[in-house]
């Protein structure tokens, strides 16, 4: 028996939204359309008989593109997936709670993992999650995207499958100018072990499962992100590692670096729940010339001498 068409129209035509788009047209039965600003059709066409829209915007084109949809008319059966990385500055709140908060009665789903675009490009397997309250939903979307070069799993924790996205950008801008300092195996193990439970208690405090963090959209997307000149946030990390301005990497990338913007929301979310983030916040110094690459890295040296697992609660 022949699996029923999906119309899925894709919002956002960078890097991201097209990796995207390809793993869905990979399965036949996808009818897949994508749409940008700069597309010659209109948004209100291409949703039209859309069963599952997708943002794959950046963090401050979330809110934009919600009001341009809330405009038209979208049956409330329609599925509406996150693939976005980010905390929104003012209401730190992440893509998927904006979206849940805009359309209420709508399922909405994350899409999250270490995926990193250029390498799906080339074919190479790669596995994602997929997380939302709504299961048939997450199990929807999970048939759409899953193929032989794309293993897509599902949890019912989507605030915590989007956190683990989103802190790990922090962390490769650290992890960046580790290597580029050339600190060694060492320091850069030590690095991203001592991230996991930062980004954890971040995580525990707004409502995500510490287990989630262990996972794809945790621990492998870190991995992923950490070690891969492909990451965009780890060439910022890199690059400021090496005496370049904010504004000349990022002009180099030409694209969005995610992790900037994390960063600069983190230190005021810490603020409000008393929360301990000694690498985000050399990492927001870093960023803002508050500090050094070399400083950052002495600060973190000097802490207090603790026990391993003082400030890690899985309760």
């Amino acid at each position: 028996m022949s699996k029923q068409t999906i119309n899925l129209t894709i919002i956002g035509a960078g890097l991201w939204g097209q990796a995207l788009a390809r793993l869905a047209k990979y399965n036949e039965q996808n009818n897949v359309q994508i749409w940008s600003r700069r597309s010659s059709e209109s948004l209100a066409s291409v949703v039209e008989d859309a069963d599952v829209i997708l943002s794959a915007v950046s963090m401050k084109g979330v809110r934009p593109t919600i009001e341009k949809l809330k405009a038209l008319t979208i049956p409330e059966e329609t599925i509406f997936i996150s693939a976005t990385k980010g905390l929104e500055t003012k209401s730190i709140l992440t893509p998927s709670q904006i979206w849940q908060q805009s359309f209420p009665n709508h399922p909405v789903v994350v899409l999250s993992g270490p995926n990193l675009s250029k390498e799906i490009d080339k074919g190479l397997p790669a596995a994602t999650v997929v997380a939302s309250d709504d299961g048939v939903a997450a199990g929807k979307v999970q048939e759409i995207f899953s193929s032989d070069i794309f293993r897509v799993y599902f949890n019912s924790d989507p605030i915590g499958t989007e956190l683990g996205g989103t802190l790990k950008n922090v962390m490769a801008i650290a992890s960046g100018v580790c290597d580029g300092l050339q600190l060694g195996i060492n320091a850069k193990s030590a690095l991203l072990t001592r991230a996991l439970p930062e980004m954890i208690r971040i995580g525990s405090e707004i409502g995500a499962s510490p287990e989630t963090f262990f996972g794809l959209s945790g621990l492998g997307d870190l991995i992923a992100t950490c070690d891969s000149p492909l990451s965009r946030n780890y060439r910022v990390g890199y690059g400021l590692s090496q005496g370049k301005s904010l504004e000349q990497v990022l002009e180099e990338l030409q694209s969005t670096a995610e992790g900037v913007n994390t960063a600069n929301v983190l230190v005021e979310l810490a603020k409000k729940y008393r929360i301990a983030i000694p690498i985000s916040r050399q990492v927001y110094r870093l960023i803002n010339g508050k500090t050094t690459p070399q400083e950052a890295v002495k600060e973190l040296m000097a802490r207090d001498l603790k026990a391993e697992f003082d400030d890690l609660d899985f309760a």
